[in-house]
């Protein structure tokens, strides 16, 4: 049975920091690309952050130069470092494994940005 656990959610005021993890299992995590997704209310999910197996990351043109993604193998984790926070990354974060056609997604962490 394939699990995504996302957990490190929460209220931080703008400009602050979180830490988003993600712990998976039920699959062999080194071979997978992992994502971060985020969906705010009314809007359509987005791609935030992205790193393949072999660790080449991407991100979206909003978080770049504020969100590092990262992934520990023997951990079997990937995690989103978001620093200087802004009101407009308050949204469900939500973490993505994929790898040709599998794809398993996580529940969800919210995220908000509020003073």
């Amino acid at each position: 049975q394939v699990q995504l656990v996302e957990s490190g959610g929460g209220l931080v005021q703008p400009g602050g920091s979180l830490r988003l993890s993600c712990a998976a299992s039920g699959i062999t995590f080194r071979l997978y690309a992992m994502d971060w997704y985020r969906q705010a209310p009314g809007k359509q999910r987005e791609l935030v952050a992205a790193i393949t197996s072999g660790g080449s990351t991407n991100y979206a043109d909003s978080v770049k130069g504020r969100f590092t993604i990262s992934r520990d193998n023997a951990k079997n984790t990937v995690y989103l470092q978001m620093n200087t926070l802004k009101l407009e990354d308050t949204a469900v974060y939500y973490c993505n494994a994929g790898l040709g056609l599998r794809e398993y997604w996580g529940q969800g962490t919210q995220v908000t940005v509020s003073s």
